[in-house]
């Protein structure tokens, strides 16, 4: 059988990094093996659930290029299919009608803690032969509860925490409808990776505690699990769990940042995975690496500086003709129009950036006037040195408008007046684009308008 995986986020939340990564493994596993990458959004938390979430997920899946093959397919939109299994569950046994109310579930968890027991449903409404059941309440509508197996074991091997086994006497009996008819989390779930034909659930382990239940549930149903492989979790950098109440950012927030989608690929890989030591590689080198005996068992610390590095490096490696469409759309938010020198500009100064943000802040200069700081203008753009910009500024007017006879202009300009190449430098630097820090002068004078160098110079 192909290899089918799912990624299947609950739109209660901007999707963060930490849940991205549940989609990047399954859809990396799905492209290693020729199989298929299947998207299903669990939206059966009305309350918290909102299109907008939904928006972010897809987006953001959008943007990483985490395409899947199926899908999106949305719970709510299954109802009917849930019930017709949920009926073919109670005609074989499995399920039951269970009248305790709230309070008096809550009256039982209070008696249990305060025997230190572990707090449980106790079976009261559990049928079983010879058994006599209490009176139905008046008014009191049912949940569903489904008859976990009294004794034994349940158990699976973990493609990332090994060999699982866990006591049925640990489990009670599973909710799996509410009193209104609305079938539960565990019971979808599973109906789902049935119906989808999912070989292999590749997610978070704060489901690990889930997947014995659903476990039961496929066997329940005749159908074999699927290959289980639980995440270790993904901390912020305070080594918290990363999540919304903690800070985590949307991940469509990093692509309005000016992350590169093949960064945070190559980043989110090494977030649990690794291929030796390779820190930078593509995604097509990850897709060929990929597989899941690799995912490590130990939890992952987002690191934004460590990030920034990777997304440099991938910024680095592009071409000035890749880049300028990306700083374009930043931009249109400015209310700038780039022109043919763009892919240059972007050339000569993505060795200095790790966002498109901070590429496209340099090369808006270009594009606006400046305005260096007073105190830049104080140390750099002194009396002393004014002489040697006019000279500058002479030589400039009349020479060929290309980087070698810049260059050779700036020489001759340092030799009249003896001076060092910082010392005119860094005070041009500042007329020409507020800061003494640039790369090459005779470059960044090259992308210039001749007229625009002269207009600046005058300070």
């Amino acid at each position: 059988m192909s290899t089918r995986t799912r990624f299947a986020p609950s739109p209660t939340g901007f999707i963060h990094l930490g849940n991205i990564r549940s989609a990047l493994y399954p859809w990396a596993f799905a492209r290693a093996t020729g199989g298929k990458f299947i998207l299903r959004i669990e939206d059966t938390d009305l309350e918290r659930s909102s299109q907008e979430a939904v928006d972010v997920i897809l987006q953001g899946m959008a943007w990483l290029g985490l395409d899947h093959d199926e899908g999106p397919y949305y719970q709510m939109q299954r109802m009917n299919r849930y019930k017709q299994v949920l009926a073919q569950l109670q005609d074989k046994g499995f399920v039951y009608p269970c009248y305790m109310s709230v309070a008096e579930l809550d009256a039982l968890r209070e008696r249990q803690m305060a025997a230190k027991e572990k707090p449980r449903y106790d079976g009261s409404w559990r049928p079983e032969p010879g058994k006599t059941l209490p009176a139905v309440p008046v008014g009191v509508q049912s949940v569903l509860r489904f008859k976990s197996p009294l004794s034994g074991a349940v158990s699976w091997d973990d493609k990332v925490k090994g060999h699982i086994s866990i006591s049925n006497t640990e489990l009670d009996d599973l909710v799996i409808a509410r009193p209104e008819g609305t079938p539960t989390y565990n019971f979808c779930v599973v109906v789902d990776d049935i119906d989808m034909a999912i070989t292999h659930v590749i997610r978070g382990d704060d489901h690990v505690n889930n997947t014995p239940r659903q476990i039961h549930i496929f066997q329940a149903l005749g159908h074999v699990p699927p290959v289980y492989a639980h995440l270790p979790t993904v901390l912020n950098e305070q080594g918290d769990k990363l999540s919304k109440r903690t800070g985590a950012k949307p991940v469509t927030q990093f692509r309005d940042e000016g992350f590169l989608p093949e960064a945070m690929v190559n980043y989110l890989a090494r977030l649990g995975w690794s291929h030796g030591d390779d820190e930078i590689f593509s995604r097509e080198q990850f897709v060929q690496w990929f597989n899941l005996d690799h995912l490590v068992k130990s939890a992952a610390q987002f690191d934004e500086a460590k990030l920034r590095w990777v997304n440099a490096q991938h910024l680095k490696a592009m071409t000035g003709d890749t880049l300028a469409p990306l700083v374009q759309v930043h931009f249109q938010a400015l209310g700038i129009s780039g022109d043919e020198r763009l892919s240059a500009m972007c050339d000569v100064f993505k060795d200095r950036c790790d966002t498109t943000v901070a590429l496209a802040d340099w090369v808006q200069r270009f594009y606006r006037p400046v305005h260096a700081s007073a105190e830049d203008l104080a140390q750099h753009v002194t009396d002393a040195v004014r002489p040697a910009l006019q000279s500058l500024a002479e030589s400039l007017r009349d020479c060929e408008w290309n980087k070698a006879e810049i260059a050779a202009a700036l020489k001759q300009v340092l030799q009249t007046h003896g001076l060092k190449m910082p010392q005119l430098a860094m005070p041009a630097r500042v007329l020409l684009l507020g800061t003494p820090q640039t790369p090459s002068l005779d470059a960044v004078l090259a992308l210039f308008t001749r007229k625009e160098v002269l207009l600046r110079l005058q300070g």
